[in-house]
C-alpha cells in the first residue's frame, strides 16, 4: 500500500487540499481517512499520535510525518513539479514548522469550517479508508 493521508475533515482547505491531491496523483498512491473519522482515530491510536494534533498527518512504510515534514513528503509523490517542493526539505524544521502552525492556527478564520461533507465520486470513494 501507499501512503495514508489524514486530514481535518471540517476545515475547507483541508478538504480542498485533498481534491487537489487526488487530481495530482493519477497512480493512486494516496489513500484518504479524516482524522474525526474511526479509522483516522484508530490510525492515530496504533502510531501513537497525540489525538489533539492540529496538523495534516502522513503514513508511509510504518513512519508518520507531521506538519510541513508531511506536506513536503506529499508533494514528493505527486505528478508534475510539486516533487520540486521537497527541496524545502533542507530548511530547519523549526523555522518550516512555524510558519506551517501559523497556516494552520488561521485556516478555519481564513477558509471556513464544513458543515456538510462532500460525496465522493465513485472513483475517489474507494480512495478514503472510512
Amino acid at each position: 500500500m501507499g501512503g495514508i493521508i489524514l486530514f481535518d475533515g471540517v476545515c475547507h482547505f483541508c478538504n480542498s487540499s485533498v481534491q487537489f491531491i487526488m487530481k495530482r496523483d493519477r497512480a493512486a498512491f494516496f489513500k484518504f481517512a479524516s482524522l474525526q473519522s474511526d479509522v483516522g482515530q484508530a490510525l492515530l491510536a496504533q502510531y501513537k499520535i497525540p489525538v489533539n494534533i492540529d496538523s495534516v498527518v502522513y503514513i508511509e512504510q510504518g513512519k508518520f510525518y507531521v506538519e510541513s515534514t508531511a506536506a513536503l513528503k506529499i508533494s514528493r509523490r505527486l505528478d508534475g513539479l510539486w516533487p520540486v517542493c521537497y527541496g524545502l526539505i533542507v530548511i530547519p524544521n523549526f523555522i518550516r514548522n512555524a510558519a506551517y502552525k501559523l497556516f494552520a492556527k488561521n485556516r478555519y478564520r481564513l477558509f471556513g469550517q464544513k458543515q456538510v461533507c462532500q460525496l465522493p465520486t465513485p472513483s475517489q470513494r474507494e480512495r478514503f479508508l472510512e
